[in-house]
């Protein structure tokens, strides 16, 4: 009786799987053209020596209160030093670690981790005992009472 319009679900489901096949192919191409111009971008941006080759011209040195607050390389570590990059012959500086503060935190790490290993060490050894002399008395109380 219902003499109406009926559309087939297998065309229709076709229709989708192109119309979303082409739009991905269009949208895919927009996303990777502009990925790469935001990579070139990026790389444009980005420092000289994290881009290429470059040789340490003034070693690892502590920053000054000045530039610890104007610099934005002096922030991240409070050490600064003086790179040239050999392709584009720029001069710029570089955050980076002082090898005296690195050995002072390392043996700090290592005297409070041995100090937390001989406070648990005597930890367990207090438990133990503690648990031992429950044993016991709970043996000679069963002995007792034979």
């Amino acid at each position: 009786m219902g003499s109406g319009c009926r559309i087939s679900a297998q065309p229709v489901a076709i229709y989708v799987v192109f119309c979303g096949w082409m739009s991905l192919r269009v949208f895919g191409a927009a996303v990777l053209n502009q990925e790469n111009t935001s990579v070139a971008t990026v790389a444009e941006a980005m420092p000289c020596w994290q881009v290429e080759e470059f040789v340490v011209l003034a070693e690892c040195a502590l920053c000054s209160d000045f530039q610890t607050k104007t610099w934005s390389e002096c922030s991240p570590t409070g050490y600064v030093e003086r790179v040239n990059c050999t392709k584009s012959q720029k001069d710029e500086y570089k955050s980076c670690r002082s090898v005296v503060t690195e050995e002072h935190l390392f043996w700090r790490f290592e005297g409070i981790m041995l100090a937390l290993a001989v406070l648990f060490a005597l930890l367990v050894v207090s438990r133990q005992r503690a648990l031992d002399r429950l044993v016991s008395e709970k043996v000679r109380k069963q002995i007792e009472s034979i």
